[in-house]
């Protein structure tokens, strides 16, 4: 029984050592712990103040189209006899491009003119008979015969009037047929690349003034693109464009602002119109590029503003409070100080400091 109460004793005391020894231990580990957590200085997010250049821009999406474009149509119906051009071809102006059959024209300009010379001839012989018949009425006609006589005359006057009328009728539609086939043989009206409407065989019949092609100058191409009526009134006429193109990364064209649209673009339909706010065409001429041709998506980056020499900051570090702006300034030695500012050009990550801060400063983001 003593035996058992000395070994409970000792257990007890062996536990109150270890746990006393513990709280110590773990007193001290904690209290070094928080010095050295307090010895870590926080760090701060600073943005330096510069002096540099700052431009603003409208993005623009569009398609490239040759600026001068000479369309070619087929000067009346008939059957091509020879093509002498290829799509794709150079051609200069006045180059033979296709020949029509003219037969049926000359066809129809000999029966016409026979028709005019019988008409002619027609109208000759009434005049006679009707002057003989007026010769002819002997002194004492009574009155109804001298008055059915004259009707007679003027019948043959009005018939001789129309014919005349008919004549010169047939007389033009002759010349312009003639015109036509003067035209049989077409020559390019303007130099450059003559493209067909489709890559397909080029056409054997055409019909009248039939759309068959385009003659199209390959260092003069323009950027059609749209805005939108929010982006139109800060676009001016001569403003630089950066230009992408979609098909090719790679490639960096440079254009410039020709023309803007003062109209809104036709929509399709009434429902577009309704839902689709009004977008505005602006032309931009393209620096001539030996990959560029007509058709191809592009993309441009019009310089709406550039000013340079300007105090310029990151947008993030600036605070707005209403119709207030302010910065955290770093003042050196842990201080911070808060200091108004006011802005200027704003752009998608910087903004222009017109007032309360210089080149140099360093503003801190808390």
């Amino acid at each position: 029984m003593k035996n058992s109460i000395k070994r409970i004793k000792k257990w007890v005391i062996i536990i109150t050592i270890i746990v006393v020894a513990g709280y110590f231990l773990n007193a001290k580990f904690f209290n070094k712990v928080e010095e050295v957590v307090s010895e870590v200085p926080s760090e701060l997010i600073t943005f330096p103040v510069t002096q540099e250049t700052i431009t603003q821009s409208v993005q623009v999406k569009g398609t490239s189209k040759y600026e001068h474009e000479t369309l070619v149509y087929a000067p009346f119906a008939s059957k091509v006899t020879h093509w002498n051009v290829k799509n794709g071809d150079q051609v200069k102006k006045g180059a033979l491009l296709f020949t029509l059959d003219t037969s049926a024209l000359k066809n129809e300009i000999a029966l016409q003119e026979a028709t005019n010379r019988k008409a002619k001839l027609e109208a000759e012989l009434n005049s006679f008979v009707s002057q003989q018949n007026d010769e002819a009425i002997p002194v004492g006609t009574s009155e109804a015969e001298r008055l059915k006589s004259l009707a007679t005359q003027e019948t043959g006057r009005i018939g001789e009037d129309l014919n005349k009328v008919n004549a010169d009728i047939s007389a033009g539609e002759i010349a312009g047929k003639k015109k036509k086939i003067q035209s049989a043989s077409y020559q390019a009206p303007s130099s450059g690349i003559f493209l067909f409407e489709s890559n397909s065989e080029p056409p054997q019949l055409v019909t009248d003034n039939q759309y068959i092609g385009k003659i199209v100058n390959l260092d003069k191409l323009q950027f059609i693109a749209t805005v939108g009526e929010q982006e139109v009134f800060r676009i001016k006429t001569g403003m630089k464009v950066a230009v992408k193109m979609t098909a090719s990364k790679d490639v960096r064209l440079s254009g410039k602002v020709e023309k803007i649209s003062k109209f809104a673009m036709a929509t399709s339909s009434k429902e577009t119109a309704s839902t689709q706010p009004p977008q505005f065409e602006v032309v931009i001429s393209l620096e001539s590029n030996e990959i560029l041709i007509g058709g191809l998506s592009l993309n441009g980056e019009i310089e709406t503003i550039h000013k340079e020499n300007v105090t310029v900051l990151s947008s993030i570090a600036v605070i707005h409070e209403g119709d207030l702006s302010y910065v955290m300034v770093d003042k050196g030695n842990g201080n911070i100080e808060r200091k108004e500012i006011k802005i200027g050009l704003e752009t998608s990550d910087k903004v222009e400091v017109l007032s309360g801060l210089k080149a140099g400063d360093e503003v801190v983001l808390q």
